[in-house]
C-alpha cells in the first residue's frame, strides 16, 4: 500500500558547480518517481519533494550521500499523492529569491552573518526571560493572513523581493535595539532574512530553527502559533491539530476559512482567501 510523505529541506553550503548538482538531483529524484521543486545556486540547496514513503526514504539516503549534504535537515509531512504536478530541478542566483545575491556570505556553518538560531523551546525560554521580545513574519503576506505567531509582525510584502526595499524603508527601525524572533515556514527564507536584518543594523536577531513547521511539531495548537500553515504544495494549508484557530475570512462572504483557491479564473495564477460554499472545488477534483 503506498503511503504518501512530503520532505522539505534546505542547505546554505557553498556548491561550486550547482549545474553538476543539478543534474544528479535531477537524476536521483527521477530514478525514484518523484515529483516537486529543487532550487539549487552556489549558495545551496532549497527542495519540496514528495513520493511513496519507500521511494522518499532512497532519495533522501542518497541525497545525504553528498558530503555537504550528510547533515542536510529533512522536515517529513503527510502528502496526498499529487501534491506536485511535475519535478523541477533547477539553477537560480538564490535558493530563496530576495534578489540580494551579493549581500549572501555561505561558508560551511551556513550564512554568514545571520541571527542566531533558536529551537521551539528556546524561544519560549527567551520570551519567559524577556518582555520586549517581537515575532517577525518573513513570509508573503497572504501567507499570514490564515496563521500568524500571536502578535507577530507581519511586513506587507506580496512576494519575497520585496523585503529589502520594506527593511530599507525604515518602517521597522523602532525594533533594531529589540530581540527580533524571524520566522517562515522551514527556515530557509528566514536564515536570509536575518542576514538582512544583521546587514541594516538590527542588533539581536534570532530565527526559528526548522520554521513554523518544527514549531508545529513541538508544540501543535498549544504554544504561539495561531491558524493554519500555508504551505505551496497541492494541500495548500496544514493545521497542526483539530483546535486550529481560524484566522482567514472569505472574500466573498467573510465566513471564517483557511481556503486558498484560484479565483475567479481557475486557470489564474490569483490565490483568493474563499469558502467552499463560495467558490466549490469542481467534482471530482
Amino acid at each position: 500500500m503506498a503511503i504518501p510523505k512530503i520532505v522539505l529541506f534546505y542547505k546554505f553550503v557553498s556548491l561550486p558547480d550547482p549545474d553538476a548538482v543539478r543534474l544528479w538531483q535531477h537524476t536521483l529524484a527521477s530514478a525514484h518517481g518523484l515529483t516537486g521543486r529543487i532550487l539549487l545556486s552556489e549558495h545551496g540547496i532549497n527542495g519540496t519533494v514528495g513520493g511513496d514513503l519507500t521511494d522518499v526514504k532512497k532519495y533522501v539516503r542518497g541525497l545525504r550521500s553528498y558530503p555537504a549534504f550528510r547533515d542536510i535537515d529533512i522536515k517529513w509531512a503527510d502528502g496526498t499523492g499529487h501534491d506536485f504536478p511535475r519535478l523541477s530541478v533547477r539553477v537560480r542566483p538564490e535558493i530563496v529569491t530576495f534578489g540580494a545575491p551579493g549581500e549572501l556570505a555561505v561558508d560551511e556553518r551556513g550564512i554568514v552573518g545571520g541571527g542566531t538560531h533558536l529551537s521551539p523551546h528556546a524561544v519560549h525560554a527567551l520570551i519567559s526571560d524577556r518582555d520586549d521580545v517581537v515575532f517577525f513574519d518573513g513570509r508573503n503576506r497572504f501567507e499570514a493572513q490564515i496563521g500568524r505567531f500571536r502578535d507577530a509582525v507581519v511586513p506587507q510584502v506580496q512576494t519575497t523581493r520585496e523585503f529589502v526595499a520594506e527593511l530599507d524603508s525604515g518602517r521597522y527601525d523602532h525594533l533594531k535595539s529589540r530581540p527580533v524572533v524571524t520566522y517562515c515556514t522551514g527556515g530557509v527564507r528566514c536564515e536570509v532574512l536575518s542576514a538582512l536584518m544583521r546587514n541594516r543594523g538590527f542588533e539581536e536577531v534570532y530565527q526559528l530553527d526548522g520554521g513554523i513547521v518544527r514549531y508545529g511539531e513541538t508544540f501543535g495548537d498549544a504554544g504561539l502559533w495561531e491558524g493554519s500553515l500555508y504551505v505551496f504544495d497541492g494541500r495548500m494549508n496544514v493545521e497542526f491539530s483539530e483546535d486550529a484557530t481560524i484566522l482567514g475570512r472569505c472574500a466573498l462572504c467573510e465566513a471564517p476559512t483557511s481556503r486558498y483557491r484560484n479565483h475567479p479564473d481557475i486557470n489564474g495564477r490569483e490565490l483568493t482567501l474563499v469558502c467552499e460554499g463560495c467558490v466549490p472545488d469542481p467534482v471530482g477534483s
